[in-house]
């Protein structure tokens, strides 16, 4: 059964969704700057700044429950976008209109909003309640409407709870009229890690990680800066089950009767630095389909073609190949890079990249390995006969030439022109698996005070934020309604992975006023407090 969560709780009674409703949101505080409203003049002005076609592509999209065939035989109890995950493509060009109605037939009252992850947008459409929108409650319709002016591979998904590790989640993809990029076809691939109707729900997990890893009783969990203690050496006395099949909760003495029904245990990654993930998922799915009955695409050898990958997922980052060939990497996070050629990348949650691929003759698997976590999502290519490889082929490339974010750069025409720093945010990423308290700075954002400790900054200004991981785990740090840069040449993006203990230095332009979040796009992380708002002064 859905538990509501505070968010749910504040918002319910607020009525159907109104943009801006609760734009100015008071901190409290004296001592806090005025703040430009989600719905006020100065965000009106950048939009009409925006080069817009007057085409306007509408859509409605049904938030419902509904039961998904996973493939295999693998049937799950969620919630999707009009009865299908992913939930069907939204495509259009560069300076169309997107006027999307959202209509809420979720159960149990239950309220939710749209997030166009990626797109930089006028804020009042950006779909975070309570900063830019009330929640759209249940039985009512909202409609989101916005100028997409800049081409590139984005994704939506709910901004309420822990709704993201559901199925309400689809690919919007804008297309760039004049598109410099020569290929014969497109496939966008989804990546998800899946636990929703098959093993209990997201608010379930959560509930459970909340427990936090301090009642273990086993020591070595005294310090609440990280995930030490967090392996297989402290499971002494704990039943629990690592398979695929449904466990059922559990405990002992030792884990102070915690229920060790979703918690991972022993995650490792070098790639990331060390813990690789929270969640013990019993499917890691490809285009909403299981390894064993995987979603196909159908070419002829010789054919270029792009795929545009997407991680949805939760709590896993994929290292992502295509068995039997190299991939050029293109694109990230919607924006052009120089291109690289690799045999595999590394996908954190809530990123994009954009790949080149000349297909070979035969059927290959594209193999998306749950980074750390033992296990893998699969899909295939066929452009010839042949049988189709084991749900666990683990290609060669795998273990090639893998590529991280840190080592791309911007292509030139998209690189920050050099300019002095006005304003500098120091984000620390602060908590642990001890009392899973992820914060940003030590603060768990408060729902009910959403624009308390604001990092102000102000319309045109060159801001900078340094990411500084005190903790032992690995965080994708998305930022609302902006791109970034990494450093001083690296690729523009607006999710990047912070490795634990490390520095991230990001740059941005500060021109699309409003109040916009900054989180960790592990689901449970940000829902816990690992988030912050970046807002314009007035």
């Amino acid at each position: 059964m859905h538990s509501i969560n505070r968010r749910s709780v504040l918002l319910a009674g607020l009525g159907v969704a109104g943009a801006g409703a609760l734009a100015a949101c008071s901190s409290g505080s004296d001592a806090t700057p005025a703040l430009v409203s989600p719905s006020g003049s100065a965000v009106a002005a950048a939009e009409k700044k925006r080069k817009g076609t007057g085409r306007t592509q509408n859509v409605t999209l049904t938030a419902a429950p509904a039961m998904l065939d996973l493939g295999g035989g693998v049937m799950a109890k969620s919630w999707a976008f009009s009865g299908q995950a992913p939930g069907k493509e939204i495509r259009l060009s560069v300076g169309d209109t997107l006027a999307a109605e959202l209509s809420n037939q979720l159960p149990n009252r239950t309220t939710t909003s749209i997030h166009w992850h990626g797109v930089a947008m006028r804020n009042d459409m950006d779909g975070v309640p309570p900063v830019t929108q009330q929640a759209v409650r249940a039985g009512a319709n909202f409609t989101y409407r916005f100028i997409t002016d800049a081409p590139g591979t984005y994704f939506f998904h709910p901004h309420v709870g822990v709704q993201l590790d559901r199925g309400l989640y689809a690919p919007l993809i804008v297309e760039d009229p004049r598109e410099p990029l020569s290929y014969d076809d497109e496939w966008v691939v989804v990546l998800d890690d899946w636990v929703d109707g098959v093993t209990g729900t997201p608010d379930e997990v959560l509930a459970e990680l909340r427990q936090g890893m301090g009642g273990m009783g086993t020591g070595g969990h005294s310090s609440s800066s990280g995930h030490e203690g967090h392996d297989m050496g402290d499971m002494e006395g704990m039943s629990m089950d690592m398979g695929d099949d449904s466990p059922s909760p559990s405990a002992s003495p030792s884990s102070g009767g915690m229920s060790m029904k979703f918690m991972l245990m022993g995650a490792e990654s070098e790639l990331l630095g060390g813990d690789a993930g929270d969640v013990k998922y019993p499917y890691h799915l490809v285009n909403g389909r299981v390894p064993a009955d995987p979603a196909v695409y159908q070419g002829k050898p010789g054919q270029r073609i792009r795929l545009r990958l997407i991680n949805a997922g939760g709590d896993t980052a994929y290292r992502v190949a295509l068995g039997g060939h190299k991939l050029t990497i293109t694109h990230t996070d919607g924006f052009p890079v120089e291109h690289q050629q690799v045999d595999a990348l590394l996908i954190g949650m809530g990123e994009r990249y954009d790949v080149l691929v000349t297909l070979d003759d035969g059927v290959f698997p594209l193999v998306a390995l749950a980074e750390g976590k033992d296990a893998t999502g699969m899909a295939l290519v066929r452009t010839g006969s042949g049988s189709a490889p084991k749900a666990t082929v683990r290609p060669k490339e795998l273990n090639g030439n893998i590529l991280t974010a840190s080592q791309l750069r911007a292509a030139d025409d998209f690189r920050l022109t050099s300019k002095k720093v006005d304003r500098v945010h120091r984000v620390e990423l602060t908590g642990g698996m001890d009392k899973y308290n992820w914060a940003i700075n030590g603060k768990v954002y408060d729902m009910d005070d959403p624009a308390a400790n604001p990092l102000t900054i102000e319309e045109g200004q060159r801001v900078r934020l340094d990411f500084v991981n005190t903790t032992e785990m690995w965080h994708p740090m998305h930022l609302h309604g902006h791109t970034y840069q990494l450093g001083d040449s690296g690729p523009r993006k607006d999710t990047a992975i912070v490795l634990p203990k490390k520095k991230l230095s990001v740059t941005f332009d500060a021109d699309n006023p409003g109040q916009w979040m900054l989180h960790c796009h592990n689901a449970y992380h940000g829902e816990v407090g690992m988030m912050a708002l970046v807002a314009y002064q007035d």
